[in-house]
């Protein structure tokens, strides 16, 4: 690691992969905790996602931080510390400090200290008049920002991606009253929102037919084969992905492919076939959802910005 960063460690709990396989398992109906898909393999197959024809998020919201990006500058104001929920592939993050007026902190804030690092490095090569104050920490609780050189006029949190719709409610909520203590009072939240439109859309970027996004959830088979001992049978499950248009959201499950038992820490446990076990979930938005949302965990839409179709929109929120 470059010698001018500084890892701010906050000393996150360790996920407990086995305990919160065995606890989804136990479930009924049966499911997998997403935030496991992210292994490097996971990674790699989720940017190949992204420049998959039918998947329109990454390509929308690029687009809209590249062309609407002088007017979120000017709704965001000069010298912000930009705080980044996750640390992604960094394309996104280059356009927002590109545009901004001025910022004069980059804070990644990511539970993994290697995924951590290279988002530091890499974005810390790009930009050097931007200090990089890396955190490692979890970002669903409020997280206290490492002080800049130059004082910050304000903070603002960067959540990319959609990321919002796959939290449930509760978490929804909880996720943003800690963006909210996170900002401050003066503080603002840039957050990616995928909208409710054509269903057939939104399934066909969730099914691609390239099959990269079924190699992507397969994936988490073979991570956790690999992490915890499991034996799940990658030839045993297939990828499913719908729109449930009544739910507004994309249900992602593995469906069993026969009668079969999967071991788990010398526990057993059957699947039927036919039987799905859900991985993912991926709500779509509505303006009305939005501010909803929002008033509940105690923001306001101070800025909203959508493509010309209304497929994908970024919004601003600020302490009401």
């Amino acid at each position: 690691m470059s010698s001018r960063l500084r890892i701010t460690d906050l000393h996150p709990s360790v996920d407990d992969i086995a305990g919160d396989v065995l606890r989804g398992l136990s479930s009924d109906p049966k499911h997998l905790p997403s935030k496991y898909f992210y292994d490097q393999r996971g990674s790699e197959l989720f940017e190949a996602i992204t420049r998959q024809p039918e998947y329109y998020p990454t390509r929308i919201e690029l687009a809209l931080l590249a062309e609407r990006g002088p007017e979120i500058a000017a709704a965001v104001g000069p010298r912000a510390h930009v705080v980044e929920y996750g640390s992604g592939s960094g394309r996104k993050t280059r356009l927002l400090l590109d545009a901004l007026d001025d910022p004069v902190a980059y804070t990644p804030i990511e539970i993994s200290r290697s995924a951590l690092t290279a988002s530091a490095e890499r974005l810390d090569r790009e930009f050097g008049d931007v200090e990089v104050l890396p955190v490692l920490a979890d970002f669903t609780r409020a997280v206290p920002l490492p002080a800049p050189s130059r004082a910050a006029r304000s903070a603002l949190v960067f959540f990319p991606g959609s990321t919002l719709g796959n939290f449930s409610h509760r978490e929804s909520l909880r996720l943003l009253s800690a963006m909210r203590d996170t900002m401050g009072s003066s503080g603002a939240a840039l957050v990616g929102l995928d909208l409710e439109k054509d269903p057939a859309v939104i399934e066909a970027a969730y099914n691609d037919a390239a099959g990269v996004t079924a190699e992507f959830t397969l994936n988490l088979l073979r991570r956790l084969n690999r992490d915890i001992g499991s034996d799940f049978d990658l030839g045993g499950f297939a990828h499913r992905a719908r729109y449930i248009r009544a739910e507004g959201r994309v249900v992602t499950t593995l469906r069993s492919l026969r009668d079969q038992i999967v071991t788990v820490e010398s526990r057993e446990f059957r699947f039927a076939r036919g039987e799905e076990m859900q991985v993912e979930q991926s709500r779509k938005y509505t303006d009305a959802g939005i501010e909803a949302l929002a008033a509940e965990a105690g923001l306001s839409v101070a800025g909203a910005w959508n493509d010309p179709r209304d497929w994908f929109g970024l919004r601003l929120l600020r302490p009401a």
